[in-house]
């Protein structure tokens, strides 16, 4: 029995599932292994990453956009589409980071806020692969509070003219279409903006310890004309946007889960070889004491993701449900992938096993789609009845 066989047996997890759920995620993981984990240590080291081609392999695959409705995509449940994000972030965060901005953040906007006509120009080739998008929202001193953010549009005629930077966007630079917010007179409104239009501008970040398999852009819109046709037109004010996070947030409280599993199964494997003084790391009782302990907290993270995708499924979700699952998920995961670090020695520093790799990932899952702390205020206030954000 392999180790990922024993820690998914430990609390019969699959009897949650539908058979469907269960054939994909083997389809996944089966194309994670094959497809991705041959490649993913060189290109973390290497800090580049094949996007365009892997977005067509996973457009392939019939993930990209899979939990939306029509226009090429799948239509599947929620919690089939966490359960693809737990595989692929098995692999690496990066690799997820791209599925979930391309399907929860760029399509999701397109498909919740977009007119018809730009539903179709933009979500079949999205669904397929063919065209890649990015979400910009954050920016250099604007992270935590979108509020506060500076990216300006005004009308001219019946133009837009947009100005401002966005930080931290993933796939910015090889994206075909950007969805940035922007403040306008009326509040916040959002808008799509095609690569190579006038003024725009996308730059990659480097010199990154954390997520290098995905690549990271900063947005330039220096008086970026766009038609009235390229405003999203039923998003307004800071819910359009949020709406978004909050569906991107949700896919990382099943994708932590594999990030952690990952680290586990690669411990076990790895202390049941390892002799130290005569006999197998496995044997003593301190190594046992730590794998039980990330085990269990593993396997309460399992389970709190699937009620979560039960709860979305059945329409009942609410923000700060999301909030709890991607707060417990992201810090009891990079918990387990430090303390497996510790277990696999000097080992566990190189790029020879994923637990490293996995923790400095984990530090950015951590922070992005709301940091811990930002979660800690949401779940605070929905208990307390009191905000404290300001």
């Amino acid at each position: 029995m392999s180790a990922t066989a024993r820690i998914d047996d430990l609390l019969d997890l699959d009897a949650q599932l539908t058979p469907e759920d269960k054939e994909l995620r083997e389809t996944v993981r089966r194309f994670g292994e094959q497809r991705l984990r041959p490649h993913i240590a060189e290109w973390f080291e290497a800090g580049e990453v094949p996007v365009r081609e892997l977005a067509s392999d996973l457009g392939k695959l019939g993930v990209l956009g899979m939990h939306l409705e029509g226009y090429g995509c799948g239509g599947s449940t929620a919690t089939a589409y966490g359960l693809v994000c737990q595989e692929l972030e098995a692999v690496d965060s990066g690799l997820r980071s791209l599925v979930s901005v391309q399907g929860s953040l760029a399509m999701f906007a397109i498909h919740r806020h977009g007119s018809e006509e730009q539903r179709k120009q933009w979500l079949p080739d999205m669904a397929t692969g063919d065209a890649i998008g990015c979400f910009g929202l954050t920016e250099p001193d604007f992270g935590s509070n979108p509020g506060g953010m500076r990216t300006t549009a005004r009308r001219d005629g019946s133009d837009w003219i947009l100005n401002g930077t966005k930080m931290w966007i993933t796939n910015g630079s090889v994206a075909d279409v950007a969805v940035v917010w922007a403040r306008a007179d009326e509040g916040v409104r959002g808008f799509l903006v095609p690569a190579g239009t006038k003024g725009f501008t996308a730059t990659d970040m480097k010199r990154k310890l954390s997520l290098r398999a995905s690549v990271t852009s900063e947005l330039h819109l220096d008086d970026v004309r766009l038609p009235a046709e390229a405003q999203l037109p039923e998003a307004r004010g800071l819910s359009g946007p949020l709406a978004c996070l909050s569906e991107a947030r949700f896919g990382i409280v099943f994708g932590s889960v594999g990030a952690a599993r990952d680290c586990l199964e690669t411990t076990l494997n790895y202390v049941g070889t390892r002799e130290v003084f005569d006999k197998p790391l496995a044997a003593y009782q301190l190594t046992q004491a730590k794998i039980a302990d990330m085990a269990v907290e593993l396997g309460k993270a399992q389970l709190l993701a699937l009620h979560l995708g039960k709860l979305k499924d059945e329409g009942r979700i609410r923000p700060e449900q999301v909030s709890f699952g991607k707060l417990n998920n992201c810090r009891e995961a990079i918990k387990i992938a430090r303390q497996c670090r510790t277990l696999l020695g000097a080992n566990g520093i190189t790029l020879e096993y994923p637990v490293m790799r996995h923790a400095n990932n984990l530090e950015s899952v951590m922070t992005y789609e709301g940091t811990s702390e930002v979660h800690q205020l949401v779940i605070g206030e929905a208990l307390t009845g009191v905000s404290a954000f300001r």
